[in-house]
């Protein structure tokens, strides 16, 4: 209503306005308030009594599959909250096939320098989040508690500073580690169930992380083949048992009658030439699965052997017979995949476990006598 100088009063007729996103980012990362846009265009402030969690876990993949029970456990705790996971863009398929979460965000952990990256994350979480759960616990995340997050705000982690400090954590395996933090955050233990990763559905999705051809080759009788990875990160070519041994071992298990399949991404194709260079028999997947097939490849097979990698959580995870072989860079008590069929060697240098000591082991697992 507006009053003229002469007393006259004059109605203004109702609009409806909406602030331009922008506008609100600024306003909102500048004071810390919440909003969320609705169906006509107007920001309203953020439904403050729903539980709104943000899950920080980057990768990779081996350290995403230890996570999967602390998510598990998380949204058992918080049936009704609003369960966020920032990751990398690399896991962001994956991670939105996972049934605890609500909301992906991926997060490309640009350079310092990359101001509106940096803006963005900022933005992200300044939200109006109930708590922050850190279960990547890194230099990055400490430095976004330190400069990003507002200060009232509560953050599960190794921050300083942060309102729930986690505990020293060395020599504790990096499950257990993940499972502790996703309790302080209000979660109840439960062990994740792998069914959304298995079925027709997830089949279906997505191609994930691997060259999605494996379309093109059927699956072996299901406990009649092993899996073996040759590979691992080209940045720590010590962390592979020499493809010689893969060899040696791979004749063993067609000579017990398995079926032997070779699995990796494109980069571990040099490992996976070497081994089928002096076990031709063996069968190359190498590139030719995606992380669901890999997935549901591992999940049916008699025995998994593989480094220190991403896919051997993975079998374990699905409850594979797992060999896992390691080096001096690995620390078995905090690294270890975890389960009742998992078990690992370790040798320094790698090299020097030997293929009748990791045939040893198999049979401990269950591996039959040759025929």
């Amino acid at each position: 209503m507006l009053v003229d100088m002469a007393g006259r009063k004059y109605e203004l007729p109702r609009r409806k306005f909406a602030i331009a996103p922008a506008v609100v980012n600024l306003i909102t990362g500048k004071f810390g308030w919440s909003t969320t846009s609705t169906a006509n265009g107007l920001f309203m402030p953020s439904d403050h009594t729903l539980t709104r969690i943000l899950v920080i876990k980057h990768g990779a993949l081996g350290d995403i599959v230890q996570a999967l029970d602390s998510f598990a456990s998380l949204r058992a705790g918080n049936p009704d909250a609003h369960i966020a996971l920032m990751t990398t863009p690399g896991f962001v398929s994956f991670a939105t096939m996972m049934p605890w979460f609500d909301e992906v965000i991926a997060d490309p952990r640009t350079g310092i320098f990359n101001l509106a990256a940096a803006w963005r994350i900022r933005r992200i979480l300044r939200q109006d989040w109930s708590i922050m759960v850190d279960m990547q616990c890194s230099g990055r995340t400490k430095r976004y508690f330190t400069h990003f997050v507002m200060p009232a705000t509560r953050w599960v982690g190794t921050a300083p500073g942060c309102s729930d400090r986690l505990p020293d954590f060395t020599g504790v395996n990096n499950r257990d580690r993940m499972m502790k933090t996703a309790e302080i955050a209000g979660g109840i233990a439960k062990n994740a169930d792998m069914d959304w990763l298995m079925g027709d559905e997830a089949s279906a999705g997505t191609p994930l992380l691997f060259t999605p051809s494996f379309a093109d080759c059927e699956f072996p009788q299901a406990g009649r083949y092993a899996v073996l990875v040759p590979g691992c990160s080209l940045a720590k070519p010590q962390k592979r048992w020499p493809a010689e041994r893969f060899a040696e071992l791979a004749n063993a298990l067609l000579a017990r009658n398995l079926t032997v399949l070779l699995v990796g991404t494109d980069d571990d194709r040099t490992a996976v030439d070497a081994v089928l260079a002096v076990a031709a028999d063996a069968v190359d997947l190498c590139g030719k699965t995606n992380l669901v097939k890999l997935a549901q490849l591992l999940r049916g097979a008699a025995f998994v052997i593989g480094n220190d990698t991403g896919p051997m959580f993975l079998a374990a995870k699905t409850g594979a017979p797992s060999l896992m072989l390691m080096g001096p860079d690995t620390d078995p008590s905090m690294s270890a995949p975890t389960g009742l069929t998992v078990t690992w060697l370790q040798a320094s240098p790698i090299a020097h476990i030997t293929a009748k000591a990791a045939l040893d082991a198999l049979e401990k697992l269950g591996l039959g006598p040759a025929a």
